[in-house]
């Protein structure tokens, strides 16, 4: 919580300060009240001013001067810490949020860590907020209060004690239970946000199978699960209302007694009668105040609790101390005998449109409960060349691309681009020499110019629309429109690119790739959702794309890689096969029987 603050720390000194000053403001208003109450009893208006100006005086300074104290306290606490504070947290956890791995967005909802990051960041604003305001207030209030009463007489202490002894019994008791409930009410709310957040990313398919009902239903029942965590809260809440009024009610009726008592002994005036009662009546609303500034603390901590859970989870690739800028000058690639599995207890389908790759724990050593997914691979791509990767679903086409991204580490063994290992370069100079165009487009909720100057944010518009021309793609979006009057480059594409074709989001994501002009490319399917008209209208612009680069494309569709220099043809984590086209085909082999069982250059799934 401490390192949450950096940046503040003044700031919340100064209020710290401010908040210690009302408190004996306040304090004082009870004590100079009884005083009034006794020279009024004790002077005739003709004498008070003459015996007690000055004191009066210094009553009406204060007073006159308290609004500008509270207008600072306000204006530290509202416009410098209560705006700055949070966003500055959400902005740091979003930062860790983005250096997180492939493997953590794989198992968590996207819509729960977004909730996280934004729930966390005001729990642990409000919960510095209310240590620095109410702790310093509520202290600085009971010393003084303490402090006048023992003056006026040290029985009149008695009340307050026994109030500060059973209300502190009372937090003792209640706090953890409500700490317990705030902690399962947080995570709660995170899965319901979690799930509907879910339903709006995947609208297409929900529309698609007509479970708008399932889907009502899924987050029905997360939503269930809330309220239960509310009433068991409110009821807890309940309960403590009611004590705290007791306690109150016992506070004022003591007070009020004891100071009659000791003003028939003679020893207190009506005056200390009268500042005993208004403090413990102050009391009586402080302590409302304090059940609920605690007991929103406590809610507070269980919510930055659970939070923490997820926000300050490690990061599993991580660049080294000492790592060094990756410099491509020929782009030759080694993968130099790796290693790679996941957790048996993990296992997940294969599916490489999902971009998963069966990872998980990457970077640990493999163990007897570990399934290798590539064994012992050896692949030396030469600088410029041009390879296509072939095999069924499962062979490991698209792990090896992702490992060659770092989206994972290897168990054992190294990857090695111009004679540098991956894992010893920074991650962002490694993919920065890297474009890659997948068959799961994903485009940001942004417009198509920021969509495509992705790849190249310094780039020029003259450059962008060259792009998409070279991409087949400027025909359409020269004629695109949003809702709000934008126009081309500007239009907005919506959450994923949705209001897009599948064919225009790719020509999209491949406009991206020329504009970024990497030294090194990856395709991944790369025209699966063009027609064949487009598709043989960009296959020019794909071929001056790759001139001097080195490229590795997978590919279902045999004949879209056929002319490549050489074709890798995988299965189970191993290279059975390599050469030519031609070269595979005389051989006879694996390849050529998958070329013959093609239709229309499809790679079949049968065995």
């Amino acid at each position: 919580m401490w390192a949450c603050t950096h940046g503040l720390r003044g700031w919340l000194f100064l209020f710290m300060i401010l908040s210690a000053g009302v408190g004996v403001y306040e304090a004082m208003l009870f004590a100079w009240i009884g005083n009034l109450v006794d020279w009024l009893g004790a002077y005739t208006p003709q004498t008070l001013w003459a015996e007690k100006s000055d004191m009066l005086l210094l009553m009406f300074a204060v007073l006159i001067l308290s609004p500008f104290w509270i207008a600072l306290s306000s204006l530290v606490h509202f416009q410098v810490i209560q705006g700055v504070f949070p966003m500055q947290m959400r902005w740091r956890f979003h930062r860790r949020m983005l250096g997180q791995s492939m493997q953590f967005y794989q198992d968590e909802f996207s819509g729960r860590v977004s909730a996280k990051v934004m729930q966390t960041a005001l729990a642990v604003r409000d919960t510095v907020m209310t240590i620095t305001d109410m702790m310093m207030y509520v202290v600085v209030y009971f010393v003084t209060t303490g402090v006048i009463l023992f003056n006026l007489d040290s029985l009149l202490l008695i009340p307050f004690a026994v109030w500060f002894v059973l209300f502190g019994l009372s937090m003792w008791y209640f706090i953890p239970r409500l700490k317990r409930t705030a902690i399962v009410q947080a995570d709660a709310r995170a899965l319901m946000t979690g799930r509907i957040t879910d339903a709006y990313a995947n609208i297409m398919t929900v529309k698609l199978f007509s479970h708008s009902q399932r889907e009502l239903g899924y987050a029905k029942y997360a939503m269930n699960q809330f309220l239960g965590t509310v009433h068991a809260q409110m009821r807890w809440v309940s309960y403590l209302e009611v004590v705290n009024h007791a306690i109150s009610v016992t506070l004022i009726g003591s007070t009020a007694a004891i100071g009659v008592y000791l003003w028939q002994q003679g020893d207190v005036g009506v005056g200390a009668i009268a500042a005993a009662t208004a403090m413990a009546l102050r009391l009586n609303g402080l302590t409302h105040w304090i059940m609920w500034q605690t007991t929103s603390l406590f809610e507070s901590i269980g919510t930055v609790q659970d939070g923490m859970r997820t926000l300050s989870a490690p990061q599993k690739i991580v660049d080294k101390p000492n790592a060094q800028t990756l410099t491509v000058t020929d782009g030759r690639i080694v993968f130099d005998h790796i290693d790679f599995g996941y957790e048996e207890d993990m296992i997940a389908a294969d599916d490489e449109g999902a971009r998963v790759d069966e990872a998980h724990n990457a970077g640990t050593a493999l163990a007897s409960n570990r399934v290798k997914l590539l064994d012992d691979f050896y692949l030396d791509i030469k600088p410029g060349e041009k390879i296509g990767l072939v095999g069924r679903s499962g062979a490991g086409k698209s792990t090896l691309v992702n490992l060659l991204l770092r989206f994972f580490d290897v168990d054992s063994g190294k990857i090695f681009i111009d004679g540098q290992a991956i894992d010893e370069v920074t991650q962002e100079s490694l993919r920065q020499q890297i474009g890659m165009v997948t068959q799961d487009t994903s485009l940001l909720h942004r417009t198509i110019r920021e969509n495509i100057a992705y790849g190249r944010p310094d780039a020029t518009d003259a450059e962008i629309i060259e792009a998409t021309k070279q991409a087949q793609a400027w025909d359409f979006i020269k004629d695109l429109s949003d809702d709000k009057g934008n126009t081309a480059l500007d239009t907005q594409v919506g959450e994923r690119g949705v209001k897009l074709s599948g064919g225009q989001r790719q020509r999209i994501a491949i406009s991206r790739v020329m504009l970024k002009n990497a030294p090194i490319l990856l395709l991944d399917e790369a025209t699966s959702a063009l027609d064949s008209e487009i598709e043989f209208a960009i296959t020019e612009s794909l071929n001056d794309m790759m001139t001097g680069k080195t490229v590795i494309a997978i590919a279902h569709r045999l004949s879209t890689i056929a002319a490549l220099d050489r074709l890798v043809v995988m299965d189970k984590g191993r290279i059975i096969e390599q050469g030519s086209h031609e070269a595979l085909l005389a051989r006879d082999g694996v390849y050529a029987k998958l070329w013959q069982r093609q239709s229309g250059g499809f790679l079949g799934e049968d065995n």
